[in-house]
């Protein structure tokens, strides 16, 4: 109403019975919110966004090596009957 100066609160309601377009239900403003966020980003945060989510990646991978590091050393401690890891607290 503001953008286009209509006056009269019940305008549009009325234009909304007249033509039978209906209210956008609460999904479709929220879908229409994320879009417009969407649009709204500058390359830079773009940019970032991308930059954050190869980080999450990996993140991940590391995390998945660290725990096959550690059931590699496991494995080896098992078969040759010998410490590998350094016992906490070892005075040297």
């Amino acid at each position: 109403m503001e953008k286009y100066g209509i006056k009269g609160h019940c305008c549009l309601d009325n234009w909304i019975r007249k033509f039978g377009v209906s209210k956008p239900t609460n999904e479709e403003l929220k879908s229409f919110e994320i879009m417009a966020k969407e649009k709204a980003q500058s390359p830079q945060e773009k940019a970032l966004e991308t930059r954050v989510k190869e980080l999450e990646k990996q993140l991940e991978y590391e995390k998945l090596r660290v725990i096959a590091l550690n059931r590699l050393i496991d494995i080896a401690e098992n078969d040759m009957k010998i410490p590998i890891r350094k016992k906490s607290g070892a005075k040297q």
